[in-house]
C-alpha cells in the first residue's frame, strides 16, 4: 500500500511540476540579477530584484531559479503585482543560512495575489537548531521556511521542503490556496517541524503530499474553514491534527474540514483533535475523516481536550472548545497501543454528533479497545473496536 501511495505521489509531483510557460510569460532569471549557484554567496538581493521586476510586469511573469544551490539569507515579498499572475519556477535549491537566528520566517509572501511556487527544493538546514534544542541551551524558537500571509489565489506545486528549522509551510489569513504534489521531509526527532500549518484561512486544498516530520504532518489552527485534504501520506510525525485550539479565551472556530484517502505509517497520532484545557469560545464542527489506513499508529483516532503543556495556566480547568458533527468513516489498520479510539472530551462541553462508520482497527492481531469520556454520537456498519459512544 505504501509503495503504491508513494508511486502515486511521485506521478502527481511529475505532472504538477510541468508549468505551462507561454510566449506571453516574461521570464526573469535570478542569475541576471547577480545570483550565484554556489550555495555560499547570498542571493537574497538577486531574488528580491527579480521579484520586483516580475511584479512590475503588466504581463504574466515568471521568476526562474535554475539548477544549483542558492543561499538566501532571508526574503520577504509583498504587495499585489501588476499582472495578477506571478510564478516562481524553481529548478534548483534555495538554501537557508547555516546555524540559526531569532528570525521568525525565512521566505515570506504577504498581501500577494495570484502567486505560484512551482517545483524545486527549499532547504531549511535545521540540524544545528534541533541539536541546540535537544541540549536545552536557551535556543531561539525557530524559523518557518515558507509562509503565505493575508494572500489569495496561491498555488504551491511540486515543491520539496527539507529540514526546516520550525514549520515547513505556513498558510495564514489566506483565501483560495492549492498545495499539490509537495514533498516534506525532516527527521522524526526534529522538534516543531510541522509540515503544513493552516490557520485563519478559507478554501484551502492540500492534495498528493508525502510528509514526514518531527511534529504534525498537517496542523489546523483557529479560523480555518472549507479545508480539503486528500491523498496524503504521513510518517514519521504526529499525524494530522486539528489544534491545538483554545489557547486564547476568544478564538475563531474551525469548520467544514474534510480529510480523505490518507496513510499513516508509524506515527504518534493518526486523526487528532486537540484543545487546551481552559475556557474558550472556540469550536470545531462539520469535520469528515474518511478512507484512512493506519499502520502501527500509537493513537489512530483521538480527541483530547485537556492539553496543558508544562501544567501552566490550565491545571484543573475544562476546555471551552465545543466539538460537534465529526464523522469517521472507513478507517482501517493497526494500532501500536491497546486503545485505538480515544475520545476524551470536555466535562463541561461534551463532544456531540460523533459518527463512526466502517471502522476496523486491531492491536496485536486482535481487536483494539475504545475509550470514551463525555462523548456522544452514533454508529453505522461494522465498528471494531466496539463503540463506547
Amino acid at each position: 500500500m505504501i509503495h503504491f501511495q508513494n508511486s502515486l505521489i511521485s506521478l502527481l509531483v511529475a505532472l504538477f511540476f510541468i508549468h505551462p510557460l507561454t510566449s506571453a510569460d516574461k521570464v526573469y532569471n535570478i542569475l541576471s540579477f547577480g545570483a550565484k549557484p554556489d550555495g555560499q554567496t547570498d542571493s537574497a538581493k538577486a531574488l528580491l530584484g527579480a521579484w520586483s521586476a516580475a511584479c512590475g510586469s503588466p504581463a504574466p511573469a515568471t521568476i526562474y531559479v535554475p539548477s544549483g544551490r542558492f543561499l538566501i539569507s532571508q526574503a520577504a515579498m509583498s504587495g499585489s503585482c501588476k499582472s495578477g499572475k506571478t510564478t516562481i519556477q524553481i529548478d534548483g535549491t534555495l538554501v537557508a543560512p547555516l546555524g540559526y537566528s531569532d528570525a521568525d520566517e525565512w521566505i515570506t509572501f504577504e498581501h500577494v495575489d495570484g502567486v505560484s511556487v512551482v517545483g524545486g527544493t527549499i532547504d531549511g538546514r535545521g540540524a544545528p537548531l534541533w541539536e541546540c534544542k535537544a541540549k536545552g541551551h536557551g535556543c531561539p524558537h525557530g524559523t518557518t521556511s515558507l509562509s503565505f500571509r493575508d494572500s489569495k489565489g496561491i498555488v504551491i506545486s511540486g515543491l520539496s521542503s527539507v529540514n526546516s528549522k520550525l514549520y515547513h509551510i505556513v498558510i495564514s489569513g489566506c483565501q483560495n490556496v492549492r498545495v499539490q504534489g509537495v514533498k516534506i521531509s525532516a527527521p522524526g526527532k526534529s522538534p516543531n517541524t510541522d509540515g503544513i500549518h493552516v490557520q485563519g484561512s478559507s478554501d484551502v486544498t492540500i492534495s498528493g503530499a508525502g510528509i514526514g516530520t518531527g511534529d504534525d504532518c498537517i496542523s489546523i489552527g483557529p479560523g480555518t474553514t472549507n479545508l480539503w485534504i486528500e491523498r496524503v501520506t504521513c510518517g514519521p510525525g504526529h499525524g494530522i491534527s486539528i489544534g491545538s485550539l483554545g489557547k486564547e479565551s476568544q478564538e475563531e472556530g474551525v469548520q467544514n474540514v474534510t480529510v480523505r484517502t490518507t496513510v499513516f505509517a508509524g506515527t504518534q497520532n493518526g486523526l487528532r483533535i486537540k484543545t487546551w484545557g481552559r475556557p474558550s469560545d472556540g469550536f470545531v464542527k462539520g469535520v469528515v475523516f474518511e478512507h484512512a489506513m493506519m499502520q502501527n499508529v500509537e493513537n489512530p483516532i483521538i480527541i483530547t481536550q485537556s492539553y496543558c503543556p508544562g501544567n501552566k495556566d490550565c491545571p484543573g480547568q475544562n476546555s471551552g472548545i465545543k466539538i460537534s458533527q465529526v464523522t469517521y468513516s472507513d478507517i482501517h489498520g493497526t494500532s501500536a497501543t491497546p486503545v485505538a479510539v480515544d475520545f476524551s472530551c470536555s466535562p463541561t462541553n461534551p463532544c456531540s454528533g460523533i459518527g463512526l462508520q466502517d471502522i476496523k482497527l486491531t492491536y496485536g492481531n486482535k481487536p483494539a479497545e475504545a475509550s470514551c469520556k463525555h462523548a456522544g454520537g452514533s454508529v453505522t456498519g461494522l465498528v471494531v473496536p466496539p463503540s463506547c459512544l
